[in-house]
């Protein structure tokens, strides 16, 4: 139990009455600063719409409807605002004890690896970037995102062979393709291109979220808060940096997903010949239908997510304000399932781009005439090639992502 872990000082795995009595009263002080943040007006009570306000901050913009629910769930009295004893008696045996983790119940964590997430960064707030949490949050979510891809690997390497391989002539299923893999190099080859897939996290993650921090500031006015539309426009921007820095090592990890065996020693292998026969420009190649996927992706994840979670709160927020865990990570799978669904015949489009050069008697053509000789020889749902393995993948790599990331959470000392 939290409570216990958080008031346990001697870590005997036993809360005593001094141990207890000691996280009461340090909680209650926490408690009693959040409170008065939220009091906008100072006169000792919680109105809907100091509530709305403290959302807004975080770009969480509810309707009135919906603070007012979020209110009854606290409100002891039924005068429709919360006294400092209303909320001491909700929250004290909570040990969310600061608006932003109280807030994070009903905000969209992406530190999750849900497969190729191109969604907007997590918020950090200030106490988070000055004291550290900040890195750790990003380490226990790269280390998750690694176990996660690694474990969904397979799956991952048979959507990207379906993607390039596969045809109305050279129909491809799950068990044939796995067969063909295995017979061609082992077991092991199921997770050949895993290792720069994994090695690209780390770069990625840092540079979404610096980039994240430096286009907020660019379009938020100065001193104001930021807006919805402007926390989506940093976050896109910040995507299509990240990408942009590490695409080099997107088409060496198909390179080497494709490649038989033998064919290359490793990622630097890999590089090296990629660059002696193509030239730098291959590195880039299937660049523009990847950036295009961004918008669609990140636009269709963020609106079903907050539909979804605000859908929750409307019908159920008179007994809870806290959607929970299972819920946030449902509308998370479905949100980014839907965003994936949008996006994937442009991530289609920039695999096979990506692989031309590597295909025996594959013709090098541009985006728009690859899109019109897919259509022409396989039709529309030749866009959709290995979506089922992309699909299958997204519930394991979502309850890998989060098992990992809360024992790395754990290790590090960030507290829930």
């Amino acid at each position: 139990m939290k409570i216990v872990s958080s008031g346990d000082t001697d870590k005997d795995e036993v809360l005593d009455f001094e141990e207890f009595s000691k996280y009461l009263i340090e909680h209650e002080k926490k408690l009693q600063l959040t409170f008065k943040s939220l009091d906008k007006n100072n006169d000792g009570r919680i109105e809907a719409k100091e509530i709305q306000q403290s959302l807004k901050v975080l770009g969480i913009n509810l309707s009135d409807k919906d603070a007012e629910k979020i209110l009854y769930s606290i409100d002891a009295d039924g005068t429709m605002s919360v006294d400092w004893n209303e909320w001491r008696q909700h929250f004290l045996f909570n040990p969310a004890d600061d608006i932003q983790e109280i807030i994070r119940y009903w905000k969209h964590s992406t530190v999750l690896d849900i497969g190729d997430s191109l969604a907007i960064p997590d918020e950090f707030t200030e106490e988070e970037k000055t004291t550290g949490i900040w890195w750790r949050q990003l380490v226990s979510g790269g280390v998750a995102g690694a176990v996660s891809r690694t474990g969904t690997a397979p799956l991952d390497r048979m959507k990207v062979f379906m993607q390039v391989h596969s045809s109305k002539t050279n129909k491809i299923s799950l068990s044939s393709g796995f067969k063909q893999m295995i017979k061609e190099g082992g077991v092991a080859s199921l997770w050949r291109g895993n290792g720069v897939n994994v090695i690209k996290i780390a770069p990625e993650t840092a540079i979404k979220f610096m980039g994240y921090e430096q286009f907020k500031k660019l379009l938020t006015k100065e001193g104001g808060q930021i807006q919805p539309h402007e926390r989506f426009m940093a976050g896109s921007l910040a995507g299509a940096t990240a990408q942009t820095a590490i695409y080099p090592m997107e088409v060496m990890k198909t390179r080497l997903t494709l490649g038989k065996t033998g064919q290359y020693s490793g990622m630097f292998d890999c590089a090296k010949k990629i660059l002696k026969k193509e030239g730098v420009k291959a590195f880039y190649k299937g660049y523009i239908p990847n950036i295009l996927g961004i918008i669609p992706y990140a636009g269709i994840d963020l609106a079903v997510y907050e539909t979804l979670k605000n859908a929750w709160l409307s019908r159920y927020a008179k007994e809870t304000a806290n959607p929970g865990l299972f819920v946030l990570l449902g509308c998370g799978t479905v949100s980014s399932t839907c965003g994936q669904l949008a996006s994937y015949p442009l991530a289609l489009i920039r695999t096979r781009m990506q692989a031309q050069a590597s295909m025996e008697g594959s013709e090098q053509v541009s985006m728009t005439r690859l899109v019109q000789k897919i259509l022409k020889n396989e039709g529309f749902f030749g866009l959709y090639r290995g979506i089922l393995p992309n699909f299958m993948k997204v519930i394991p790599a979502v309850s890998i992502s989060y098992v990992v990331y809360e024992y790395m959470r754990s290790g590090l000392g960030i507290s829930k």
